[in-house]
């Protein structure tokens, strides 16, 4: 269950699990921004899951805040360590492709394989995604499919 929004609007700090249910009732309404934004996360997750690869969806930045209309779609994308992209299937190869992501479905998306990086620095990965511009922290969203 996500924990409740502090007074700024922010998750606590951390990476919180939510079902596509609980996501789409705390986030994914309320304005037409957030209906096409979670319609936005699902389609992205969709073509993830086509890999046959993807390992953790993890939403962060302004749609998982208190905000009525969030900027963007911001993901990061945890492929299995076998993942590569000229075994993806085309549909989805543009998902890999920071600027083609951004330019085709307004979403920034950023991924890598499991064991690219030492736990130890996948940890340091995920906090970087866990600050705002200002500097402040907050928490971001897992889905658990």
């Amino acid at each position: 269950m996500l924990p409740r929004l502090n007074e700024q609007g922010d998750l606590p700090v951390g990476i919180h699990s939510a079902s596509w249910a609980e996501l789409e009732q705390r986030f994914g309404a309320g304005s037409e921004v957030r209906l096409r934004a979670m319609a936005k996360l699902r389609l992205l997750h969709q073509l993830a899951e086509r890999t046959g690869k993807l390992v953790r969806f993890i939403i962060f930045g302004s749609f998982v805040t208190g905000r009525r209309e969030p900027r963007d779609v911001d993901v990061v994308l945890v492929m299995a360590a076998e993942f590569t992209l000229e075994a993806t299937p085309r549909e989805c190869q543009t998902l890999f492709s920071h600027s083609d992501a951004d330019a085709r479905y307004g979403a920034s998306i950023f991924w890598l394989r499991q064991g690219m990086l030492p736990d130890s620095l996948l940890e340091e990965f995920f906090e970087t995604w866990q600050s705002n511009r200002n500097g402040t922290k907050h928490g971001i969203v897992e889905v658990k499919a």
